[in-house]
């Protein structure tokens, strides 16, 4: 138990110090922390780690789809449905049969093995490619397009792995009661994730204490997957339907108290879940290279090298398509959705990265058939999958950034960018203007003193004067010179206060009192300023 907490405390500074790696030189993080885990699982007298594939199946991926879904705008899921819709199962399907076409008639694999693998290697990540498309400011449909797909196109795969996996398992496939399964899977767990999400929501504002309520949130995740998942779905549907309701209706029901603690909350546990999801993965690189001894290395290459080309020409395949079909066949949806550059869509066919969860399916994968003769393929399967993660991420990494440069992608996506925070300021000037409003409105109903009102007024007025006119560069450096002369003013509250309690003049009680405005005004001041690359 020892040696294991030791373990864990080297994946936790690794964690640390390849993040700040990544920073340091410009390379997304999965990378390094992938190419650390290879490099760690081959250090002399490092004890294996192995990814247990349930533990990435049913305590990994609940918090990880639910974060995503809670921080994706339901309003922007709904207007994108359609691409999203394509993308999460139109191609996921797509691409498991290239697969399974592509192993059968070129290296011999039975259709169902086919299949099987197919539904493994078929459904991107969404943590890579999201943090480095991020990094290049891409236009904000290609972003929700992506976030889009990788919510969903787990359950797609997943749904696809259990019907291969049963035909394999019994022998026999029924296409049109697939289908049927498929569908009532869909909508039963979307109706079961809604539900969720209203409890969990209802719930959390009848208790009305921070603690209680990020307890809570922590639970609905696992409550909205592992439920469908154990009578027979996938639970990602479910969980996805979760999120965007609480996404949607949560603004109105969650206190700010539990919004800000939850802020942070959130971020730590997807960051180290994100973080050690990679290094893990790369673990698994030893346990492989031992079970390659007995297996021929050249099949290996081949089938890996075979598979990675498959996917990439699919998604290709796939995309161009279904983004400009629909709209030469129907002048309706022409008209309501132009077609967007050629450009849009091969970005998006290119960030097809792969992800622990296609590791941990091969990994989940039972080692005897029911009649006791050993799982056909297995270990081949478990190294394609392996394979596909690591070219698909070291490549789309790597080569994304120049790929966005060549195609000039990124100035779209700079612009919207810019309209995106002039629209920001008004919308804040409207709201302040609306409280002005109400408290005008208030001073009649409840015969406020004018020395109240006044006060009141001359903070609305303070906040409204800290609001830029405009993202001009002048008026952005003049903003970023009074973020910085704030911010050493707060440093040097603090020093103050700090001597104050060293003199015994306050006590803890009240410097953390006024630490924490302190702090909020901080957070304040890194929540308005501007983080758009100069422009």
């Amino acid at each position: 138990m020892e040696a294991k907490f030791q373990i864990f405390l080297i994946l936790l500074a690794v964690l640390a110090g390849t993040a700040l790696a990544a920073r340091r030189f410009n390379v997304a993080p999965a990378i390094l922390l992938m190419l650390a885990g290879v490099g760690l699982a081959f250090v002399p007298g490092m004890p294996p780690v192995e990814l247990p594939p349930q533990l990435v199946l049913l305590m990994v991926l609940p918090p990880l789809i639910y974060s995503a879904s809670v921080a994706m705008s339901w309003r922007e899921f709904r207007k994108n449905l359609r691409p999203i819709v394509l993308l999460a199962v139109g191609c996921v399907i797509f691409t498991a049969a290239m697969v399974a076409a592509a192993t059968h008639y070129l290296l011999g694999l039975p259709w169902t093995i086919g299949f099987l693998l197919g539904a493994i290697v078929a459904p991107p990540d969404v943590v890579a490619p999201l943090a480095i498309a991020r990094r290049l400011h891409l236009p904000h449909r290609i972003m929700v397009v992506l976030e889009g797909e990788g919510l969903a196109n787990d359950a797609t795969a997943l749904i696809l792995y259990r019907f291969a996996l049963a035909a394999i398992m019994v022998g026999h496939f029924s296409l049109p009661m697939a289908a049927g399964e498929f569908s009532l899977i869909v909508a039963g767990e979307i109706a079961f994730g809604i539900g969720v999400g209203w409890l969990s929501l209802r719930a959390r504002k009848w208790s009305r204490d921070p603690q209680v309520e990020l307890t809570l949130s922590l639970i609905t995740p696992y409550v909205s997957y592992w439920v469908p998942e154990h009578v027979g779905g996938s639970g990602v549907i479910a969980t996805v339907a979760c999120g965007l309701y609480v996404s949607w209706n949560g603004p109105l029901l969650i206190s700010s108290a539990t919004r800000l603690q939850g802020i942070f909350f959130w971020d730590l546990v997807i960051y180290m879940i994100e973080g050690l999801l990679f290094l893990l993965t790369g673990f698994q690189l030893r346990a492989l290279y031992e079970k390659s001894k007995a297996f021929p290395l050249d099949d290996i290459m081949i089938a890996t090298a075979l598979v990675v080309v498959i996917i990439v020409i699919a998604r290709f395949a796939w995309l161009f398509p279904a983004t400009y079909l629909p709209r030469i066949l129907s002048r309706s949806l022409r008209e309501r959705d132009p077609s967007p550059p050629w450009q849009w869509a091969f970005i998006l066919a290119f960030t097809g990265v792969r992800g622990a969860v296609s590791l941990a399916t091969a990994l989940a994968l039972p080692f005897t058939l029911p009649g006791g003769e050993a799982f056909p393929f297995r270990d081949l399967i478990l190294f394609v999958a392996f394979g596909v993660i690591f070219i698909t991420l070291i490549g789309v990494g790597l080569t994304l950034p120049p790929v966005v440069r060549w195609l000039g992608v990124a100035e779209a996506g700079r612009n919207e960018h810019v309209a995106e925070h002039e629209a920001e300021i008004a919308a804040r000037r409207q709201a302040l203007d609306a409280a002005l409003r109400s408290l005008d409105a208030m001073k009649e109903e409840k015969d406020l003193s004018d020395e109240v009102v006044r006060l009141l007024h001359a903070r609305h007025e303070i906040r409204i004067s800290q609001l830029p006119d405009s993202l001009d560069p002048s008026n952005h450096d003049v903003s970023a010179a009074g973020t910085t002369l704030t911010r050493e003013l707060i440093v040097a509250e603090r020093k103050f206060i700090h001597d104050l309690l060293r003199d015994g003049q306050i006590t803890d009680e009240t410097r953390r009192r006024i630490e924490r405005d302190l702090d909020l005004e901080e957070a304040s001041l890194a929540n308005r300023e501007y983080r758009g690359t100069p422009l």
